[in-house]
């Protein structure tokens, strides 16, 4: 074993958009991520909402109330692999991935009439924009920012090296 090997990770922050098919393709890396770290790595969702899609915003809203009722990361998941859909599935698709994933749609509407999680998706909208956060998906790393909107190879592998260098300096 390599000293130093087992030191704390840094957190990874996945800047996204839940309407972006490139999002979609980035889950790849966040799930080679988990499965290389496990618990080891925390991985936290940031949104982006984009104004190109017209439901990002409530896809983000709808997304923070999957993570308040404990079951987030599937949601986003499952929503991400319909992304193609959104469009013209909207509030619709929001609530039957929300249902599919065993959360209480009921709730999940009355969020999105009430926008008790508007406060957190503007807060990651407008952070986002201060680090200089242009598109998604977009992560940052020990500081470091790593735009995935324009390419994503090689992504993973810059990930794990900013990972793996922070742990070794330990």
């Amino acid at each position: 074993m390599i000293e130093g090997s087992e030191g704390p990770l840094p957190r990874v922050e996945f800047w996204c958009e839940l309407q972006c098919p490139d999002c979609r393709a980035a889950l790849d890396d966040v799930r080679a991520l988990r499965a290389r770290y496990g618990d080891a790595l925390v991985i936290e969702l940031r949104h982006f909402p984009l104004e190109k899609h017209k439901h990002a915003y409530a896809a983000a809203e709808a997304a923070e109330e999957a993570f308040a009722q404990g079951n987030g990361w599937e949601y986003v998941e499952a929503l991400l692999a319909r992304v193609d859909e959104l469009d013209r599935g909207g509030q619709k698709l929001l609530l039957a991935v929300a249902g599919e994933v065993g959360l209480d749609t009921e709730e999940v509407e009355v969020a999105l009439i009430d926008g008790r999680h508007m406060l957190i998706v503007d807060a990651d909208q407008a952070e986002g924009q201060a680090i200089g956060v242009t598109g998604t998906p977009t992560y940052v790393v020990a500081g470091q920012r790593l735009d995935g909107g324009k390419s994503q190879d090689g992504l993973r592998e810059r990930i794990i090296a900013i990972l793996e260098e922070h742990r070794a300096g330990q």
